[in-house]
């Protein structure tokens, strides 16, 4: 364990430094903004030095294990043909939700990581990273000129590489298995735990956006049918998934329920950090999404336009990931034993345990 986790931080290292050095490298950033497509015109630039220190993260890592055990079965193992064939469909329903709930809908939320998480659950870390990255690739490039191509969703692939990794983190360190008949006081300490979190995620966003009128603002009238019907869909999967959690923690006293929120709060934090500094120099805090609405309102209310990403990116995906990790973990719950530990991960990530 301690030899992975060395393997961890030289990879991240390795990106750090080479990122450093070719940030170095490339001079001043032009952050003129294309008026066709919104990005800056340095943006190209950024985003190869971004893929280049995630490229030299990777083979960071691969390198320590090669010469640690002198081969690369932490990688391979993850990267099976279960995992293979997984991908595209996480992909894929990144992709349409994502577009549907963020762009089509105007929602300050986004339900386009839930692919992502799966497969970092299921199948690990790195896998996940890698469906997160190859998802954001494929939704700006591979469907470019098509309704569910986005401009936007690129620059966010490193973001899309975190999600992928903490969840296969996560998923490794059990936060995703179930946790019935758990001792009385055990389970009301994670029910309040995860209470308060819920309670200051409402209180800190979801609250605020509809006293301002701002939760939802979108004509549904020039929406797709399709996207509408894909949102329905959504919207009666999250409330399917909230009763479900809600049955499980008081009939079965599943104490797994406050793992999956605190772990989903966590990863949004992680993930409002590092997104912030991507839309406010690519974008100007303007990503075409529901989000737009509350930079908006933080910059009209004196915040600086970094200050106010922040404060949406802050709000915003804590919420994402934890409604996103709760439907992770109502769909992981509900898919037969026997195919959930065929996948690498699987067996790990969701054994059953007691207490």
């Amino acid at each position: 364990m301690q030899r992975i986790w060395l393997r961890g931080v030289a990879g991240i290292a390795a990106a750090l430094a080479v990122g450093l050095v070719a940030l170095t490298a490339s001079g001043t950033l032009d952050a003129t903004p294309d008026p066709a497509t919104g990005l800056i015109a340095g943006a190209s630039a950024l985003a190869i030095t971004i893929a280049i220190a995630i490229l030299a993260g990777f083979l960071g890592y691969a390198a320590l294990e090669l010469l640690q055990t002198g081969r690369l079965d932490s990688i391979a193992s993850q990267f099976g043909t279960r995992t293979l064939a997984l991908m595209p469909i996480a992909i894929a329903l990144n992709v349409v939700l994502g577009q549907t709930i963020g762009t089509a809908l105007r929602m300050p939320i986004y339900l386009d990581s839930i692919g992502t998480i799966l497969v970092g659950v299921l199948c690990g870390p790195l896998a996940g990273a890698a469906t997160g990255i190859l998802a954001n690739v494929v939704w700006t490039f591979g469907l470019a000129g098509t309704p569910l191509g986005s401009p936007y969703a690129w620059p966010f692939a490193i973001v899309a590489a975190e999600i992928g990794l903490f969840a296969g983190l996560f998923g490794r360190a059990g936060f995703f298995r179930s946790r019935p008949d758990t001792p009385p006081d055990r389970l009301a300490a994670g029910a309040a735990v995860a209470v308060v979190v819920l309670a200051a995620l409402a209180y800190l966003g979801i609250l605020p956006a509809y006293l301002k009128g701002t939760l939802i603002d979108a004509d549904l009238t020039t929406v797709e049918p399709f996207f509408i019907a894909v949102a329905l869909g959504v919207a009666a999967g999250v409330a399917a998934a909230a009763v479900v959690l809600v049955v499980r923690l008081v009939r079965e006293r599943d104490l797994g329920v406050a793992y999956v929120v605190v772990g989903g709060a966590a990863c949004g934090v992680v993930s409002a950090l590092i997104a912030t500094p991507v839309a406010a120099i690519f974008f100007g805090g303007v990503t075409g999404g529901g989000t737009d609405l509350l930079v908006a309102a933080f910059q009209q209310a004196g915040s600086s336009l970094f200050e106010a990403v922040l404060q949406q990116s802050v709000i915003s995906d804590p919420i994402d990931k934890t409604i996103t990790f709760v439907v992770v973990f109502t769909i992981l719950r509900s898919l037969p034993r026997r195919f959930v530990v065929r996948f690498p991960q699987g067996e790990r990530a969701l054994g059953e345990r007691e207490g």
